[in-house]
């Protein structure tokens, strides 16, 4: 990675196929009027992404609550169907280092692309790490079931990554970065900013759901939502992840 003085440029020499374009594919998707702005892509090749620099300056609560605003407007620019690719991308997708399944057609429900395309992809790499098939695979049944589906859900355009180190707090407010950008659920970006602890949270929450109320329950839903990117932090670290991924799934 380097920063120059208005640009940033991530380099991979062996980047997979697609990785910085479909990334570019998600910013540019992102990017919607009224939305979080996000760190706008100038020049996308096989090996590199070239952004524009943003600095960096503290969280602040009007800066949180324009954040929760606007991640509702993002979120209600909608998407064909859950787990659709972001325009201008047909194939797969990443999510950090690893290939995030697209759903190449419209499926059934949020359940069933949750348990198919989202959970069941990385049970083998999972039980590598140590964690027994049937404890996932209780939950998927039950989201195929559509025990966790609402006629109200209709796709969003998510994120697909929004950790708080994907949420950068800068003089104009929050920008994004590094989405794993697709058709999903408001809920799973909302999720993922309570995983590892984004500043402010209770505000960015708060002013979302001014904007757009939430479902009943989704606070019992987070963890949930959370299965997937802890399975992939099992895929990608091992170690703790194991127990907490467990210990999730076991709720539902």
């Amino acid at each position: 990675m380097t920063a120059l003085d208005d640009r940033f440029v991530k380099r991979r020499h062996d980047a997979p196929t697609g990785y910085f374009e479909v990334e570019a594919a998600g910013l540019r998707w992102l990017d919607v009027p009224g939305g979080v702005p996000v760190a706008e892509p100038l020049h996308v090749s096989p090996t590199q992404l070239t952004t524009t620099r943003l600095d960096m300056s503290p969280p602040t609560e009007s800066a949180a609550e324009d954040f929760g605003r606007r991640l509702a407007v993002t979120h209600d620019a909608g998407a064909r169907y859950f787990g659709v690719s972001p325009d201008g991308w047909s194939g797969d997708g990443y999510i950090g280092t690893i290939p995030l399944p697209h759903a190449l057609e419209p499926v059934r429900s949020w359940g069933e692309f949750y348990a198919n395309l989202r959970l069941r992809p990385y049970l083998r790499a999972a039980y590598d790490q140590g964690i027994h098939l049937d404890v996932i695979g209780r939950v998927c049944t039950r989201l195929e079931a559509g025990e966790y589906d609402d006629p109200s859900d209709e796709p969003c355009r998510i994120h697909g990554d929004l950790w708080s180190g994907n949420v950068l707090w800068t003089p104009d407010g929050v920008h994004l970065i590094d989405p794993a950008a697709h058709g999903g659920h408001r809920e799973t970006d909302l999720a993922m900013l309570a995983l590892f602890g984004l500043p402010r949270l209770d505000r960015v929450l708060r002013a979302y759901d001014e904007a757009h109320s939430l479902r009943d329950g989704w606070r019992e839903r987070i963890g949930l939502h959370q299965l997937h990117p802890l399975l992939v932090h099992v895929v990608l670290f091992g170690g703790g992840y194991v127990a907490q991924a467990i210990e999730a799934a076991r709720r539902y």
